[in-house]
């Protein structure tokens, strides 16, 4: 909501607490609890405070503080060692006061020689992030920690000299997103920011409910947000984002999205991030020679930044956060971020003569409809002959055929565009869009052993597991690789012929034929045959992400994540010995479901065991009610694989 009148409250006592900086503890300390009244948590959050001075120009102060006790020895070894994060290019962070409180009474504040300020560990992304790390030391239950820290400046910002560096990028405007939730029980969490009169703030509280006050400070606005006695956040396994879900204020002055969209294109274009060089346009000329459409001169450029763009940041000065590094420099350097590999796309379809932009979106997380900026990927959109801004992500398609990769698929974005866009969702990519085929014709012997062939043709994301387990190592490792796919699940296997697509050629989908020979592959007692078909044994099993789900819970609290929306098509016959007539077939009830479905058959005919199997995933991001009929629709596929059948023989 945006307020235009002011209400004036008088001031709490939480506000009281960010203020008295000097305040002694012991009490509160002592009558907070311990872990007889807090069993699942290892450190108690007495308080944490957080006040926010935000200045006409967009530049925020912060002053933090925090008051940890430990409930535990693990707690006790947890609170030894703080460490916080900054990116000194666009924020300043000091340590101002660190202090003890003892079991005896004793209070000692931290000797300044005992905060570390340090380069952070990093990969791919080589920026200059630092870390200060507080050495608090050995701590015994029921002694607390207080921390009291002071920051300036922005998540992300235009590299600018001395104290402009510490603005916003989005020039007089604020934003930030709050956590209200944590690992540790929480007894207080207070949020305060205070505004010049004139900027008009945007803010929406998720996943729970809060009661703002607001009221005038000199002239100023100031916004406080107090929430008590946080439980810890219960995590479940492949839970969606716990932004998602769990409580969260959101803080803006941005007035909407289309702003925000027309601003990120200025920042761009003023700075001349697409401008192409001869020797782009010459290799954008080069890589289009002789293609067929404008979908084929698309595929062709994005497979060539995703391909050749390296993904590696240096810190290359102006041009961080926000604003995408000139083409000039990420052609020459062949390497970058998601962002530059974005301009680098842009840049390339603009020299081709495309319309493009690009966009921001957010990886692995909702964007709650309010202009914050919770982006941490950049990608490309483009407009086709249909007058529609398609997207493309040369980041996630790396020798993928995809050229936005759906593992993205219900994920919000936004694209910076000269009039302005407003936020936007990718749909969900249909499970068939992904198909994995697999057809088996295999032979049963007398002995028990196997023969047959397979023939796998894979689609989309299952294309993608494929190619990618193939890139990461040398071509002449490609062959074992897939050997040692086969072999994981019978170990007895003869492969007398294998053959694959090649992992670069990105004009059909991902292929593999093999000839086998399976030795003892069922079990011969008297006349009766006991096996699991081959084809639905787990095979490929490292190429299906849905069977590594932990699917022990009933139930699920939260929304749950896949890998991608998926189509599994299996298809096997098998010639048999004998006439055979069926002991024990496993009874698996076919699943018609919104979020998934499943089928299964086996049928005799004509001394021909035939077996199909159907699987269909719908999304990639769940919702909880979802649960049930997903984990029984895998549940099905797991038991089928573990699950012998009994064909005896028929003598006459």
């Amino acid at each position: 909501m945006i307020f235009r009148q002011i209400t004036v409250f008088f001031v709490l006592f939480f506000t009281l607490l960010l203020q008295l900086s000097a305040a002694d503890y012991s009490d509160l300390i002592k009558t907070a609890g311990d872990a007889s009244k807090y069993p699942n948590s290892p450190v108690l959050v007495i308080f944490d405070s957080t006040r926010v001075e935000v200045m006409e120009s967009g530049l925020s102060h912060f002053h933090l503080h925090l008051l940890y006790k430990a409930l535990t020895e693990k707690g006790a070894f947890d609170l030894s060692i703080q460490k916080f994060g900054y990116e000194p290019m666009s924020m300043f962070m000091s340590v101002k006061k660190v202090k003890i409180y003892r079991n005896d009474g004793h209070i000692e504040e931290l000797a300044k020689d005992r905060i570390f300020d340090y380069p952070a560990p990093a990969s791919l992304i080589l920026w200059g992030a630092r870390e200060q790390m507080i050495a608090i030391g050995r701590l015994e239950p029921g002694e607390a920690v207080e921390i009291e820290i002071y920051k300036k400046g922005y998540t992300y910002a235009l590299l600018e000299e001395d104290e402009d560096k510490y603005i916003p990028p989005m020039r007089g405007h604020y934003y930030d997103i709050v956590p209200f939730w944590s690992s540790w029980q929480t007894l207080e969490k207070v949020y305060q920011t205070i505004l010049p009169s004139a900027k008009l703030l945007q803010y929406s509280f998720y996943n729970g409910e809060i009661t703002p006050v607001v009221r005038n400070l000199d002239g100023k606005i100031c916004y406080s947000f107090c929430k008590k006695n946080i439980s810890p956040l219960e995590r479940e396994p492949n839970m969606v984002d716990p932004f998602d879900v769990a409580p969260k204020l959101i803080l803006t002055t941005a007035p909407d999205w289309p702003s925000k969209s027309r601003w990120f294109y200025k920042v761009n274009e003023d700075y001349g991030s697409f401008q192409w060089t001869p020797d782009i346009k010459a290799k954008t000329d080069e890589i289009l020679k002789g293609a067929k459409d404008e979908l084929d001169s698309v595929s062709r450029l994005t497979h060539w930044v995703a391909d050749n763009i390296r993904y590696f940041g240096l810190n290359m000065g102006c041009g961080e956060g926000y604003t995408l590094h000139k083409a000039e420099m990420t052609f020459e350097d062949r390497c970058g971020v998601c962002k530059d590999k974005a301009g680098m796309l842009v840049t390339m379809l603009r020299a081709a003569g495309f319309e493009a932009y690009a966009a921001m979106t957010m990886a692995g997380s909702r964007i709650e409809n309010i202009p914050a900026d919770h982006f941490n990927h950049s990608v490309t959109a483009v407009r086709l002959s249909d007058g529609q801004l398609h997207m493309l992500d040369p980041t996630w398609v790396p020798f993928v055929r995809e050229l936005w990769s759906s593992r993205e698929q219900q994920q919000n974005y936004i694209i910076g565009t000269p009039k302005g866009e407003q936020l936007q969702e990718i749909p969900v990519s249909p499970a068939k869009n992904h198909y994995f085929n697999l057809t088996v014709e295999s032979k049963l012997h007398e002995d028990g052993s196997l023969s047959g062939k397979l023939f796998l043709i894979a689609e989309g994301q299952s294309d993608a597991a494929f190619r990618s387990s193939l890139t990461r190592t040398f071509r002449n490792n490609w062959e074992r690789l897939m050997e040692t796919e086969l072999l994981s699940v019978f170990p007895q296997m003869t492969i007398e012929k294998i053959s694959f697509s090649d992992a670069y050629d990105y004009s059909e989908p991902f292929r593999l034929e093999a000839v086998f020979h399976i030795g003892n592959f069922a079990n011969v007692v008297d006349n009766q045959f006991i096996f699991t078909p081959f084809s639905a044994t787990a095979i490929f099993k490292n190429f299906h992400p849905h069977l590594k789900i932990n699917l022990q819970s009933e139930k699920k609290k939260y929304g749950f994540r896949d890998a991608c929306s998926k189509w599994i098509e299996i298809y096997e016959t098998m010639e048999l010995p004998f006439s055979m007539n069926a002991v024990f077939i496993p009874q698996v009830k076919d699943i018609e479901g919104t979020p998934a479905s499943f089928f299964s058959s086996f049928q005799i005919k004509d001394k021909t065991l035939i077996f199909k199997e159907n699987v269909s995933l719908n999304k990639r991001v769940y919702e909880k009610e979802d649960w049930p009929v997903f984990r029984q629709v895998v549940n099905n596929q797991v038991r089928l694989a573990a699950s012998k059948i009994i064909l005896n023989k028929i003598t006459f």
